[in-house]
C-alpha cells in the first residue's frame, strides 16, 4: 500500500509550511500529493504551484468538482499539467452536492450519475485525441445546440497532443449506484469515510461495477485511495486528546455539510450503522448547537475513521486498512517531521 499526502482545500487563508510538507513527502518516499477544492481555493493551482518543486511523486486532485468546469476545460487542465510534470497527474473528480452545485456554481444538480458518465466520456475523448470530440448526451452536448446556440459550434480535437491517453481518472463516490459506476468507468475510487469496519459494505457495489460489460478495470488493477488522519502518540492520554480534536470534523460532515434533505455524508454514516446518531447530530448542528452535536460523536467512530495510536498500534491499523483493498492511504500531516516519522515507521 502506497502513501499519499492529502493537502485538502484551504480554510480562511492559504496554509503555511506546505512547501516543506511536500518536500518531505517527496524525500521520504510518499507516492503522491493530493489537493482538493470546496467553494474557495481550487484544486489545480496549488497542485501546480507546490508540485513544481517535485520530480517523482504523483500529483492528484481529490477531488475536482465536475460542475465547476466544463468537461473539456477539466481535460485541458489535466493534459497541460500532465505535460508539465512528465506524466504524473491523477485526475480525481466528483459531483459534490446540491448546495454547492446549485448555490455556488449555479447549475442543476439532477442526474449526477448520468452527468458523471458524460464528463468521463468527454475527457477520455480529449485525451485519446482520435477524433473531434462530440457528445450526444443531454447534460454536456458537444457541439452545443440548446437554447441560445447560434448553430456554429464545431467538433474539435485538442491542439496539444496529450502526453497520455490513459491518464488515470479516479472518482469520488459514496452511494451504491455511484460506487458501482465508478468501478465500471474509472481507474480508481476516492471514498470518503472508508474504514476497515465499513469496507465490507462496499465490496458488492464494487463487484457489480467490475462485472458490467465493458468495465475498464478489474479488482486486480483498480486503485482505492482512502483518506484518513494518521497520528503517532505515546500513550492513551495523548490518543484521547487527538480523538477529541477530530470530533468537530466528524460532526461537521455528519450534520452540517449539505442540506438536511440531501446530505450524502449523512447517508454514509447511516449506512455505517449510525443512523439515529447522525439524525440527532444533524438536528443539533443545523440548529446552531455545534458543541452539543460534537459531544455526541463516540470515540470508537473516530478511532475507526482514523489511525491514531502508538507505533505498534499504528502499524497494526495500517495493515488492517491494506487488507480491505486500499491501495493508497491519503494522509493529512501537520509537519515535515511528522511526514518523515510516518514514512520511517511504515517503511
Amino acid at each position: 500500500m502506497k502513501l499519499g499526502l492529502q493537502l485538502g482545500y484551504w480554510s480562511a487563508q492559504p496554509p503555511q509550511g506546505v512547501g516543506e510538507l511536500v518536500a518531505a513527502a517527496e524525500d521520504a518516499g510518499f507516492d503522491a500529493i493530493f489537493t482538493a477544492e470546496a467553494w474557495g481555493s481550487d484544486a489545480f493551482t496549488p497542485l501546480a504551484w507546490w508540485g513544481r518543486e517535485t520530480s517523482r511523486v504523483r500529483l492528484g486532485t481529490s477531488i475536482v468538482q465536475m460542475s465547476g468546469r466544463t468537461p473539456a476545460s477539466i481535460a485541458m487542465h489535466a493534459l497541460t499539467l500532465d505535460h508539465l510534470t512528465g506524466g504524473r497527474v491523477v485526475l480525481g473528480m466528483g459531483v459534490s452536492g446540491p448546495q454547492v452545485v446549485e448555490g455556488w456554481y449555479g447549475v442543476p444538480f439532477s442526474k449526477p450519475l448520468a452527468r458523471t458518465r458524460e464528463v468521463v466520456s468527454i475527457i477520455r475523448q480529449v485525451l485519446a485525441r482520435e477524433a473531434p470530440v462530440t457528445n450526444a448526451g443531454p447534460h454536456h452536448p458537444l457541439p452545443y445546440d440548446g437554447p441560445g446556440a447560434v448553430g456554429l459550434g464545431k467538433p474539435l480535437k485538442p491542439i496539444v497532443h496529450p502526453l497520455r491517453a490513459d491518464l488515470p481518472i479516479w472518482l469520488g463516490a459514496e452511494g451504491p449506484k455511484n460506487v458501482a459506476q465508478t468501478a465500471e468507468i474509472a481507474d480508481g475510487w476516492i471514498p470518503i469515510f472508508y474504514t476497515p469496519k465499513s469496507a465490507g459494505m462496499y465490496q458488492p457495489w464494487l463487484d457489480e461495477g467490475f462485472a458490467r460489460p465493458g468495465a475498464r478495470r478489474t479488482r486486480a488493477d483498480f486503485e482505492i485511495a482512502a483518506t484518513c488522519h494518521l497520528q503517532i502518540v505515546e500513550n492513551a492520554e495523548q490518543k484521547q486528546q487527538v480523538i477529541d480534536g477530530m470530533k468537530p470534523f466528524v460532526s461537521l460532515y455528519m450534520g452540517g455539510m449539505g442540506a438536511k434533505e440531501q446530505n450524502f455524508h449523512h447517508q454514509v454514516f447511516t449506512r455505517m450503522g449510525y443512523g439515529e446518531l447522525a439524525d440527532e447530530v444533524q438536528e443539533l448542528y443545523l440548529s446552531g448547537e455545534k458543541d452539543k452535536a460534537t459531544a455526541l460523536i463516540p470515540d470508537e467512530l473516530v478511532d475507526d475513521m482514523h489511525i491514531i495510536g502508538t507505533p505498534g498500534e499504528v502499524r497494526e491499523r495500517v495493515a488492517q486498512w491494506e487488507e480491505t483493498g486500499v491501495t493508497t492511504l491519503l494522509l493529512s500531516c501537520r509537519s515535515a517531521a511528522e511526514v518523515r516519522q510516518i514514512a520511517e515507521l511504515l517503511a
